[in-house]
């Protein structure tokens, strides 16, 4: 069995009133029916500044209240000496509450990690894992500031339909917000928490990130942000935290049509 980190589900949804239909980096960011949208984001790592992965996400409202997304990513280290396409999920949103401010949403995906990579065969039976996940994310949010949580259950197999109990299971609890500076700037923020068992023992790892973004208009923006990490290991060392090597760094770019 492997076991297996999926890029994080983040919680996404649109401040309400004059904000709705506008894509800025709001963690509930939600596209309305027949819209698509499609977030770009290139980043690195300060350990390791050779390495660059590009990552895609692309996205449609198939109502106002349900959403549908893939996310994907490719990794290139040593100018290309060394190439990977990691990871890629699809997921499915569904707004059950869209009361004023309050929003509540279910969110429901599968995701396959790597696909292909230097060595390995695309989708090889030996390498890849594959996971369910399934959890509810809402928040708070107005035209200024929005507040938001998420919880996901991911379980993690080497075959997509092996349910049997040496699958890896894993609980992810987040926060995420945004503070809307005027109608061109904004700042985000969030943090999360992957509980999972390592050795029998507790482990898991902390991530957060802080991003200032720019809107040209309703439906284009880009931003920069940095990210950083803890690891809480297991085995001999379940009770300690040690500060993830460096810090994350990128850009990304959205647009709605």
């Amino acid at each position: 069995m492997k076991k297996i980190a999926l890029t994080s589900l983040l919680a996404v949804f649109a401040a309400a009133g004059a904000q709705a239909n506008v894509i800025d980096g709001n963690p509930l960011y939600m596209p309305t029916k027949g819209n698509f949208y499609s977030v770009t984001d290139l980043s690195s790592h300060s350990e390791n500044t050779n390495m660059f992965t590009l990552g895609e996400e692309f996205g449609y409202g198939v109502t106002d209240q349900l959403a549908i997304s893939v996310k994907t990513a490719v990794m290139e280290d040593e100018e290309f000496d060394n190439m990977a396409w990691g990871d890629m999920t699809f997921d499915a949103k569904y707004r059950v509450l869209d009361r004023g401010a309050w929003k509540l949403d279910l969110v429901g995906a599968y995701g396959v990690t790597p696909v292909w990579g230097d060595h390995r065969p695309f989708l090889d039976e030996e390498d890849t894992g594959y996971a369910w996940m399934a959890g509810v994310r809402g928040g708070y949010a107005t035209a200024q500031w929005t507040v938001a949580g998420h919880a996901m259950f991911v379980y993690g197999n080497s075959e997509s339909f092996n349910w049997n109990d040496d699958g890896a299971h894993a609980l992810k609890l987040g926060v995420d917000g945004q503070y809307v500076i005027d109608r061109n700037w904004n700042l985000t923020a969030g943090a999360e928490y992957t509980g999972r068992k390592d050795e029998g023992k507790n482990a898991g790892t902390w991530e957060g990130y802080l991003g200032v973004n720019y809107n040209f208009d309703a439906t284009k923006f880009v931003g920069a942000y940095v990210s950083a990490g803890m690891d809480h290991r297991g085995g001999d060392a379940a009770d300690e935290w040690e500060w993830a090597d460096g810090f994350g760094y990128g850009l990304k770019f959205g647009i709605q049509f």
